[in-house]
C-alpha cells in the first residue's frame, strides 16, 4: 500500500536486500509505464499507487493476488487461497470493470472477469505493480472502466541462479528456480519455474499451481527488442466456488499463457514509436462434481491475438501520444457456444505544460470499434496544478466503457441464465485530489471520486427461487474518498522504519427494481489498511499488517498478518503468519476463507561476478 516508492534492485518473494529496501527514491524519478506518454509519479495528474519489488517482498504474500489485498481502494475477493482464484475490484466496481495488464498488455478475459487474475507469471517475476484508479485509466485502453492494474516484469541486470523452497500448514509446499544470463552480444535472458501445492484448509480446497516464465531483451540497429512468454497451469478443488456451500465437489483446471514481442524504436529526435504483437490463451475445464465428472462439465478455450502501435512526439507544448490496438478474439465453449470478435481502438492525447510546468493539462480521446457492438467515442481530460514544491492538486474527468463478457451474454445452467440482449455499460467518472511531494519523511495522496454508471450489468432476480439473469440496470452511482500515506519517522534508521495508512470510503446507490443483486452493490463501504515495518538489527525485518473490511452485504471483519524476514550473504528466510487471530470471514458470499496459517521459506542466490 505504499505511496512512497522504494528503490528495488533485489529479487522479491523469498529474499531482498535490506540496504536497498531502506533507501528512498524520489517519486519524480519513477516513470509511470503508460503505453504512450510516460510521466513521473509527481507529474501524473491521477490517483496512482506504485509497489516496488522490495515492498512486495515485505508483504506476507505468496502471489500477486495476495499482495493486492494490501492496497487501499482495491478489493480482492478470493475464492481459493494463495492466488488460486481471485476477483479484483477498484473503488466499488465489479470484477469485470477492472483492466489487468502485464507490461501494458491487456490480459483481461472476454469469457469472464473471473479469469483476469489467472496470471501467467509468478510473484518472483514482478519488478513493480502500478494501480491507476479512476477515469485516467483510459490511457490503457478499453474496459478500464474503474481502473487498471499494470504488472511490470523484471529484466535483471546481473547474472545469477536462485533456488527457493517453502512449507507450511495444510500441506503447503513450494519450490522455485530462477536465473538470469547476459551474453557477449548484450542479450539478456531471464527464466523461472515454480510449483506450489497444498492439501487445502478444508475439504476439496487442495491445489497445484505451476508457473513458467521467460523474458529476453536485446538491442540492434532497429531498436530495443523484448520477448516475453509465460504460462500458469493450475488445478484446484472449488468447494462452493460457483454454487451454494452445499456443492462441495466442484473442481477446475485452468491453463493461461501469454506471448508478446515488443519493439521500441526512435525514428526521430523527438519521436518514439513502439510496436507490440501479443497472444493470450485461456483454457478452463470445470467439473461440477469430480466424483461424477460426466454429469455436468464446461470446457472453454479463448484466444486473443493482437497488434499495437504507440507513438510519442515531444513538442513545444509538451508531448503528444497516438496509438492503435487491433485484436481478434475467438472462443470455443461447450456452454457458451463458439464466438469471435474483432476490436479496433485508437487513442490520441496531448499533454500541455504551462508556467514552468506548474500547470499540466492532458485532454485525450479513445475510439473503440467492436464488430458486435459498433463504434463509440470516449473523451477525457486530466489536469494538475503545482501549489508549491510539496503539494500538487489534480483532477480528471472522462467517459468509461465496458462490453458484456460472453458469460454475461450466453451462460446457462439450472441456476443461471445469460442474456444475449445486453448492451455495453458506461459511466461518467471524475475525481479531485491532492498529492504530497518531495518530503523526506512522508508521502501521500487523498482523492474524492465519483463514478456515475449507466446500463450497469448485474446478475439479478425478483424471487429467490428464480435463476440469476444479467440485466442492464438503470444506474449505479459510486462516490467516496480514498487516501494513503507513508511516514518514515527516523529517515530509515532506528527500530520503526515506516508506518503506512490507507483508507477508502464508498457511498453507493443503485437504481433497480430487482429484489436480489449479485455483484453491482457488494462494495466495501469502509476499507482500512495499515502497516508498520520494524528493524531488528541489521539482518531482520518485521512487517505487521492490519486490515478492516466493512462490506455492505456481509459481516465486517478485521485481519492481522505478519512477515519476519532475515537476509545475509545471498541467503534469505521468512516466516509468515496470516489471519493471526484465526478470524472466520468470507470475501464472497460463498466461500469461507482460511483461518490462521503458518508459512516459512528459504532461498539462496548465487551471483556471477
Amino acid at each position: 500500500m505504499r505511496a512512497l516508492i522504494f528503490l528495488s534492485l533485489g529479487f522479491p518473494f523469498f529474499g531482498y536486500s535490506f540496504q536497498q529496501q531502506d533507501s528512498v527514491r524520489l517519486l519524480e524519478e519513477v516513470p509511470i509505464h503508460a503505453n504512450r506518454i510516460q510521466t513521473g509519479f509527481n507529474e501524473t495528474s491521477a490517483s496512482i499507487i506504485i509497489l516496488q519489488g522490495t515492498t512486495l517482498a515485505q508483504t506476507p504474500s505468496l502471489s500477486v493476488n495476495d499482495v493486492l489485498h494490501y492496497i487501499p481502494g482495491v478489493d480482492i475477493r478470493q475464492r481459493g487461497a494463495n492466488g488460486v482464484q481471485a476477483d479484483a475490484s477498484i473503488r466499488g466496481s465489479t470484477f469485470d470493470q477492472v483492466l489487468i495488464l502485464i507490461n501494458g498488455i491487456k490480459i483481461s478475459d472476454p469469457q469472464t472477469g473471473h479469469h483476469s487474475l489467472n496470471l501467467p507469471i509468478d510473484i518472483e517475476n514482478v519488478e513493480r505493480i502500478e494501480i491507476l484508479k479512476g477515469p485516467a485509466a483510459r490511457i490503457f485502453g478499453q474496459n478500464a472502466f474503474a481502473g487498471a492494474i499494470n504488472i511490470i516484469t523484471k529484466v535483471p541486470e546481473n547474472d545469477f541462479v536462485k533456488v527457493s523452497a517453502m512449507a507450511g500448514d495444510f500441506g503447503l509446499g513450494g519450490v522455485r528456480v530462477s536465473g538470469a544470463l547476459h551474453d557477449k552480444a548484450g542479450t539478456s535472458h531471464y527464466l523461472s519455474a515454480s510449483r506450489d501445492v497444498s492439501d487445502g484448509y478444508q475439504y476439496n480446497t487442495d491445489y497445484v499451481i505451476s508457473n513458467y516464465f521467460y523474458q529476453s531483451a536485446w538491442k540492434n540497429s532497429i531498436g530495443k527488442w523484448n520477448v516475453l512468454a509465460g504460462l500458469t497451469d493450475r488445478t484446484f478443488g472449488a468447494n462452493g466456488f460457483y454454487a451454494s456451500s452445499a456443492f462441495q465437489d466442484q473442481r477446475e483446471s485452468i491453463q493461461t499463457s501469454l506471448v508478446a514481442l515488443n519493439l521500441q524504436t526512435k525514428p526521430g529526435e523527438n519521436f518514439s514509436l513502439n510496436h507490440r504483437l501479443y497472444w493470450r490463451k485461456n483454457s478452463d475445464d470445470y467439473v461440477f462434481n469430480w466424483k461424477n465428472p460426466t454429469a455436468y462439465r464446461n470446457l472453454h478455450t479463448g484466444n486473443t491475438a493482437g497488434y499495437e502501435a504507440n507513438g510519442t512526439f515531444q513538442n513545444k507544448l509538451g508531448a503528444a501520444g497516438l496509438g492503435i490496438d487491433l485484436n481478434h478474439l475467438w472462443l470455443a465453449s461447450t456452454n457458451l457456444g463458439d464466438h469471435n470478435r474483432t476490436v479496433f481502438t485508437m487513442f490520441a492525447e496531448q499533454r500541455f505544460e504551462f508556467n514552468q510546468s506548474k500547470w499540466d493539462i492532458t485532454p485525450g480521446i479513445q475510439l473503440n470499434y467492436y464488430s458486435d457492438f459498433g463504434l463509440n467515442f470516449f473523451p477525457g481530460i486530466d489536469a494538475g496544478y503545482l501549489i508549491n514544491k510539496n503539494l500538487k492538486a489534480y483532477g480528471n474527468w472522462g467517459y468509461t466503457y465496458r462490453v458484456p463478457t460472453y458469460t454475461d451474454l450466453y451462460y446457462s445452467d439450472p441456476a443461471n441464465e445469460g442474456n444475449p440482449f445486453l448492451e455495453p455499460e458506461f459511466a461518467v467518472s471524475y475525481e479531485a485530489g491532492i498529492k504530497l511531494l518531495n518530503v523526506k519523511w512522508m508521502s501521500g495522496q487523498v482523492a474524492y471520486f465519483v463514478r456515475d454508471g449507466k446500463n450497469i450489468i448485474d446478475w439479478t432476480k425478483d424471487v429467490e427461487t428464480d435463476p440469476w439473469r444479467p440485466e442492464n440496470l438503470a444506474g449505479v452511482l459510486m462516490k467516496g474518498v480514498d487516501l494513503n500515506a507513508t511516514i518514515i519517522p527516523f529517515e530509515n534508521r532506528g527500530f520503526i522504519r515506516t508506518l503506512d495508512l490507507g483508507y477508502t470510503f464508498i457511498d453507493a446507490e443503485k437504481s433497480t427494481d430487482q429484489a436480489y443483486s449479485r455483484y453491482a452493490l457488494e462494495n466495501l463501504k469502509h476499507q482500512l489498511v495499515t502497516s508498520v515495518l520494524l528493524a531488528y538489527g541489521k539482518h531482520f525485518r518485521h512487517t505487521i499488517y492490519y486490515r478492516y473490511n466493512n462490506r455492505v452485504t456481509m459481516p465486517d471483519y478485521s485481519l492481522v498478518d505478519s512477515r519476519i524476514s532475515w537476509q545475509k550473504n545471498g541467503v534469505n528466510m521468512f516466516v509468515d503468519v496470516t489471519n493471526i487471530f484465526d478470524v472466520t470471514y468470507k470475501e464472497t458470499n460463498l466461500v469461507t476463507m482460511p483461518g490462521r496459517w503458518f508459512k516459512a521459506g528459504i532461498s539462496c542466490q548465487f551471483n556471477r561476478h
